[in-house]
């Protein structure tokens, strides 16, 4: 391929359900963010595009957990997402959002087009149907026995235990999440992307002309989705929640059709916000486009995907660089079971809480860099993040950088000194020769995407400097300057070569640790464009004679006992979702339930004494989302009872409410309150839950027949 005259960069859009974990970060946006920065440095004509994906099952299920609708579940949590992929240095050209009118038109546009072309195809097919709410059921609205693990908590589409793939008609024992029943199979009708009509060209794209430049996890999925035979693809639902299909009011686009579509419809509005031309960039054969993504993104980005852009004539992805999954403290990293550092809470416990906190963002940046899984799976630990920022980030780099810029103002009256190339020692021009070379290697890697060793080399400069200054030991030098006035020249050429060697450290260190480098140009006095990728290895980058601002410390030792309290932390949040979960499983509040229990006789009935309650006070438990702490008046008493019911009602709200209350359930602790009773509810087939109470006041304590 010739040079590229434009790139067009990509990373996947998350899911707008939810905070987003460093998992995430390492795996699709901090190497995206490493290569645009770049580009940008190269003076590549470079747009860097992602936005949340706002439709798919995850946005309404989220909602049911939370009590409200799927749009405030969006509204709520792309702007958190978007603000954190800022606090930690990613720098998108354009946050885009699924929701946007402009991606709902490019969408239909898309699926009209390949539609009105016969691209796409209408099959009847049998799929689960909750009888109970008249609903197909999507593949995560069906719940049951996963046949790998025998967990009970496998969903249509995957396993939450094991991680296994899977399709509804796998699970054992399906149930609808909805309802609680069992479902049906009953016909329905999508039209399919007919991927078995293009495995000749998926095979010679994929299998023959990138066998070599793609990363072998890549090749490897692509090569057994393609061997085991491609059959058509649903690009439509049975749903509420996303797009409505051109021409039907039940349909809507399946996601994961809608969601790549969100690149082009971001770059068009990115394009319209800058008075540009967006068709160039998916269009143009001279342009230059890369996805980063995980690996369970494989699939969509290089078979389904590119199949779509090639029927629809746009340009095809030069390069699909995905990583591997990243771990945590030794388990597999998982939101739902707390066991997961989110993006929100590392800037929150780090970042924001000290002046400079932005050189934290940028220890973060450079740990999942070091331990980024680009080829095989990876794990994050608290100790590794000190070990990472104390010995490498304090010790070397920022340890040189400090060296370097007391002894000028200590030893050169705090200005660059000359260097003397008539006493150019073979030490000298080994750091020289080493800072060229160095500037090479990165580039090269970088091109390759291969930003954990591109860094290492960077690190390994700095290295170099220490060396070469224990070598020189100015210090000494000039304890003897009266004796040997040469010294002075001496001084000079090791710290002109520092500081030289400090001015390509902040070119070469910023694609990875953008803070770090506006701090450096800071100390050094010198505006953004010395940042030029095209002045690396270069050693005139700071003028003789030059005024340099005094030493800020870059990094700070990161203490035992800020990392004992993360792990505290992390092991605290995992054992509260626990506890929670019992507690909602107990209150039967999930959404998930038999819809029929065993049969009683009436004598088992009578023994449940129901009463009639008025709610005095409400208030939410600490550190339990769930949770809220009711002071009921039962006329006879008054009682303390914990509910887990603070996703559906505000505390406020329900103060005066009359409730129905089981009065002689064995008390029970909850978070160390102790309820005294059980607030009966009811939910409906969206999870909202609805207080069971009389149509009139009646008096407190009346009992419930």
């Amino acid at each position: 391929m010739n040079a590229p005259k434009r790139y067009l960069i990509t990373s996947a859009l998350p899911y707008a359900n939810g905070l987003k974990h460093i998992g995430h970060l390492a795996g699709a946006y901090i190497p995206a963010d490493i290569y645009v920065r770049y580009l940008r440095a190269q003076k590549r004509d470079v747009v860097f595009v992602c936005g949340s994906d706002e439709h798919g099952t995850a946005i309404p299920i989220q909602a049911m957990k939370e009590g409200t609708t799927a749009q405030a579940i969006i509204d709520k949590y792309h702007p958190i997402i978007e603000q954190n992929f800022k606090d930690l240095g990613v720098s998108f050209d354009i946050y885009h959002r699924t929701s946007s009118p402009l991606h709902h038109e490019t969408a239909r546009e898309f699926f009209t087009a390949l539609n009105e072309k016969g691209d796409l195809e209408i099959k009847e097919s049998e799929q689960y149907f909750d009888e109970e709410t008249k609903t197909f059921l999507a593949d995560r609205f069906i719940k049951g026995t996963c046949p790998n693990c025998g967990s009970d908590n496998a969903f249509g589409d995957q396993c939450e235990k094991c991680g296994k793939s899977l399709s509804p008609d796998e699970l054992i024992n399906p149930v609808s999440t909805l309802s609680g029943a069992k479902p049906v199979k009953k016909g329905t009708s999508h039209w399919y992307l007919p991927l078995n009509r293009h495995e000749d060209f998926l095979r010679k794209w994929i299998l023959e002309e990138h066998k070599e430049d793609w990363r072998p996890t890549v090749v490897g999925q692509c090569k057994s989705w393609i061997d085991g035979g491609l059959m058509p693809r649903a690009v439509t639902r049975d749903l509420d929640w996303g797009i409505k299909v051109p021409g039907s009011d039940s349909k809507v686009l399946y996601v994961w059709f809608d969601a790549p579509i969100g690149y082009i419809s971001a770059t068009k509005q990115w394009a319209a916000d800058k008075g540009k031309d967006w068709k160039p960039y998916w269009y143009s054969e001279d342009t230059k486009l890369v996805h980063f993504i995980g690996k369970d993104n494989i699939v969509f980005h290089c078979i389904i995907f590119p199949v779509m852009l090639k029927l629809n004539g746009n340009i095809l992805p030069e390069n699909v660089p995905a990583n591997e999954f990243m771990n945590l403290e030794g388990d597999k990293m998982s939101t739902s079971r707390g066991w997961s550092i989110e993006m929100d809470d590392y800037i929150n416990d780090w970042i924001k809480k000290e002046n400079g906190g932005e050189s934290l963002a940028d220890v973060l940046r450079y740990y999942l860099t070091q331990i980024a899984p680009e080829t095989k799976d990876s794990e994050f630990t608290w100790k590794g993040f000190q070990d990472a920022n104390n010995s490498e980030l304090v010790s070397i780099f920022g340890n040189f950088i400090n060296r370097t810029f007391v002894l000028m103002h200590k030893l050169c009256a705090g200005k660059v000194p000359k260097f003397h190339n008539d006493i150019a020692d073979d030490i000298d021009k080994k750091l020289m020769e080493d800072i060229k070379t160095a500037s090479v290697k990165v580039t090269a890697l970088l091109e390759e995407y291969k930003f954990r060793d591109a860094m290492f080399e960077v690190i390994d400069l700095a290295r170099k400097g220490n060396q070469y200054m224990q070598k020189k030991e100015p210090w000494i030098l000039v304890k003897t300057l009266n004796e040997n006035p040469d010294n002075q020249k001496l001084i000079d050429n090791s710290l002109h070569l520092c500081l030289q060697l400090t001015a390509n450290l902040a070119i070469l260190i910023n694609p990875f640790l953008p803070f770090t480098a506006k701090k450096m140009l800071y100390m050094m006095k010198v505006v953004e464009k010395m940042l030029d990728w095209e002045n690396a290895g270069k050693l005139n980058l700071l003028s003789v004679g030059y005024n340099l601002r005094a030493p800020e410390l870059l990094f700070r030792k990161i203490e035992d006992t800020e990392v004992e309290e993360q792990i505290a932390k992390l092991k605290a949040k995992s054992e509260a979702l626990k506890a929670e979960s019992k507690t909602l499983n107990v209150e039967s509040v999930e959404p998930l339930a038999l819809s029929v229990k065993p049969e009683i006789v009436f004598d088992d009935f009578a023994k449940i004494d129901l009463r009639v309650g008025t709610i005095l006070t409400a208030e939410k438990v600490a550190k339990a989302d769930k949770l809220l702490k009711l002071t009921v008046d039962l006329g006879f008493e008054t009682r303390t009872i914990v509910s887990g019911i603070a996703f559906h009602f505000n505390p406020e709200d329900i103060i005066g409410k009359q409730v129905t209350v089981v009065i002689n359930l064995a008390p029970r602790k909850m978070r160390g309150i102790e309820s005294n009773g059980m607030i009966l509810m009811a939910e409906d087939k969206s999870g909202k839950l609805h207080f069971v109470n009389p149509d009139n006041k009646v008096d407190d304590g009346s009992s419930v027949a």
